[in-house]
């Protein structure tokens, strides 16, 4: 795969951290973006530049500046951002928040109940119909975890634009750290608050002595690209002021990014004046004039919208009218959507971009396409995308539907609706669709932690919770295991070496754990292992290895799906027959007949149905989506999808409840 460098400028500010091994970006590479999936389920024109072709290596800003398509990365969020400067969004990013690890040395574990099973089926005592899975380890060594950060903020600060802002989520672990980090890469006089926001609180035992008080907050560092962009104050909306007072604003707006062709259309037959756009898009200015907040000034016959003082009283830097976390799905650190509504809100217009860089469950998407805005998402975490797509086809669908009960008003009250444009009523701009990229090559069938785990299990590791750099022992050995997303590096084997120099004591030989390695990796562990009598280097090659090879060869689950064509129709039926899924039964510790007999109905096992009824072998369209509303619901199992064609291409993804992900293809 091809790929290219892009300069990257030095930080702002001045340095007054240091750690081994910091070093700025000077250069990114990139590699070409891969689309592998679409949502969009109203065809709206939007992103048809990037779904064309053969899905590799043409994403770009210029394609999408006026045909906006939201866009969801899966890939390591360094390369994602490397890529994305390279594709022309260098300055065009309005908003970045991000929720980075906190450095809190635990494994977020999520549990996965299987669907439809109400009542708890015991078996030797222990209840079977839960699946614990790790989502990410936030274990690191304090060196290795401030460069980590360092160059991803970088990164992020090339894609500000200068009215930009950026909101940074941390806790006592290394939040002391990260505003260090923060003033040199954005520059000490961008600083603009810390935040502090509520958690919630473990409750005590009375009489039990602790060794710490109860965590009450997260901080969260507001900084901005210039020293010149202003917000508005956030305001806490549970606390309304009873003497509400009328004032009529302008309905103008300066248009400075010099697009956002939305938000310019003819409202009362008037167009905005020369370099200003409307401050709303048309939907919502239709909504607002039915409302009574929005009307034509009975003088100069221009657009105002009414600003009523009865918003709530205004808040500092406290934020303790509302919570950092949600638990709505089931994902640990989910952050709360009233927390992402306010930050979005108060930092970002309609139409602006948004970027979170590590979306875990999906809040910052979810919300920003709520609220109008445009969004991009990155995870390395294949489970935070899949709860993020599925997260989004449910919002969309629903936006969808109100859509559809705008057109009818507009049957009703035409005289609301003068300009008959499709773009401008909301046929794509007031319902954005997603696609979903990969960046670099991805092909770990399961979670980049579940494969850690089963390397784990398949080598013998003794983890230990207190190892801050390697993952534990094997034998006499200390064990270190690559990122399995890439092959074992020189850069890789110079941080182990790092590591032991900081281990002057340290006598244990060390065995190094990869899938793949570079061809100089070779030579080098040759050469150090001839001038180091001790902490020598053992390197397995996870697929090749005479003893542990054939790692990752398990055994994937399998669907029984039945598609045939309906008589005289340009219709197909898709009947989900039957679907079994050996890494879930072995987590239950189960064979497959004990498991049919307690839990007869295999539906329980499916989280997501997902159809492409014109599937081309490359991008996967999704035309059907069948997410469950509520977690004891069962997918249909049964549809009736259109065909475009006649000799059309269907093909249906069924993802389990552990999100191993089955494609059956006719």
């Amino acid at each position: 795969m091809s790929n290219s460098k892009t300069k990257i400028s030095a930080p702002k500010g001045r340095p007054m951290l240091n750690w081994v091994g910091k070093q700025p970006l000077d250069y990114i590479k990139s590699f070409p973006a891969q689309l592998v999936e679409t949502f969009n389920p109203i065809k709206s024109p939007l992103g048809r530049g990037v779904t064309e072709g053969d899905g590799v290596g043409n994403l770009s800003f210029k394609s999408l500046e006026h045909n906006w398509q939201n866009l969801l990365f899966h890939g390591d969020n360094k390369e994602i951002l490397g890529s994305l400067l390279n594709d022309g969004f260098r300055g065009k990013i309005d908003l970045i928040y991000i929720d980075p690890p906190f450095d809190s040395g635990a494994d977020y574990i999520r549990k996965i109940e299987l669907r439809g099973v109400k009542d708890k089926i015991k078996i030797e005592g222990e209840d079977y119909n839960y699946l614990e899975q790790t989502q990410y380890f936030d274990i690191w060594n304090q060196d290795g975890y401030l460069q980590f950060m360092y160059e991803r903020l970088q990164l992020m600060s090339e894609l500000l634009n200068n009215s930009g802002f950026l909101f940074l989520h941390c806790d006592y672990h290394r939040g002391h750290s990260l505003k260090l980090v923060l003033d040199e890469v954005f520059g000490n006089d961008n600083f603009r608050n810390e935040i502090v926001v509520k958690r919630v609180q473990k409750n005590f035992v009375e009489g039990e002595y602790v060794k710490s008080m109860n965590n009450a907050y997260d901080t969260i560092f507001l900084y901005s690209k210039s020293n010149t962009p202003k917000f508005l104050p956030p305001r806490d909306h549970s606390t309304i002021i009873e003497s509400a007072e009328e004032n009529w604003h302008n309905f103008e707006a300066p248009n400075w990014s010099g697009g956002r062709p939305n938000l310019y259309y003819e409202l009362f037959g008037q167009y905005p004046s020369a370099g200003n756009v409307w401050r709303w898009t048309k939907e919502r200015a239709i909504q607002s004039i039915k409302d009574g907040t929005l009307r034509k000034n009975p003088s100069s016959g221009k657009p105002e919208y009414l600003v009523l003082n009865n918003k709530g009283a205004m808040v500092n830097n406290l934020w303790s009218d509302i919570l950092a976390y949600s638990f709505k799905e089931d994902y640990p650190t989910e952050k709360s959507e009233k927390l992402l509504t306010r930050i979005i809100e108060i930092c970002s217009a309609d139409d602006s971009i948004i970027l979170d860089c590590f979306i875990g469950s999906g809040t910052t998407a979810a919300v920003a396409q709520k609220l109008g805005r445009r969004w991009i998402g990155c995870d390395i975490n294949k489970g935070a995308i899949q709860t993020t797509s599925k997260r989004l086809q449910k919002i969309i669908s629903e936006q969808i539907e109100d859509l559809s009960r705008s057109r009818e008003e507009k049957k009703k009250h035409p005289e609301l609706f003068q300009d008959t444009s499709p773009r401008l009523l909301g046929e794509g701009q007031g319902v954005r669709s997603f696609a979903h990229y990969k960046v670099n090559d991805y092909d770990l069938q399961l979670l980049r932690t579940e494969a850690i785990e089963l390397a784990v299990q398949h080598l013998g590791i003794q983890r230990s919770k207190t190892e801050t750099f390697f993952d534990g022992t094997l034998g006499k050995t200390l064990v270190k295991l690559i990122d399995f997303n890439h092959p074992l590096t020189l850069l890789d084997l110079q941080q182990i070496q790092d590591e032991l120099k900081k281990r002057p004591k340290e006598q244990r030989d060390i065995t190094v754990a990869c899938l793949g390695r570079e061809l100089t990796t070779e030579p080098w562990v040759e050469e150090y292992n001839k001038k180091h009598p001790v902490n020598k280097l053992q390197i397995i090659e996870l697929r090749t290895d005479s003893k542990y090879g054939k790692f990752l060869i398990h055994q994937p689950a399998v669907a029984n799906v039945a598609i045939t064509r309906i008589a005289k129709e340009k219709k197909c039926k898709v009947e989900i027959k039957d679907f079994i899924s050996p890494t879930i039964l072995e987590r239950l510790n189960l064979d497959e007949n004990l498991f049919k007999v307690k839990i007869p109905d295999f539906r329980s096992m499916i989280d997501v149905v997902l159809i492409d009824n014109n599937y081309d072998g490359s991008v996967f369209n999704i035309v059907n989506s069948d997410v469950p509303e509520k977690k004891n619901d069962l997918i249909n199992g049964t549809y009736e999808i259109d065909l475009p064609d006649k000799d059309s291409t269907i093909a249906v993804k069924i993802i389990d409840m552990l999100g191993e992900e089955v494609l059956v293809i006719k």
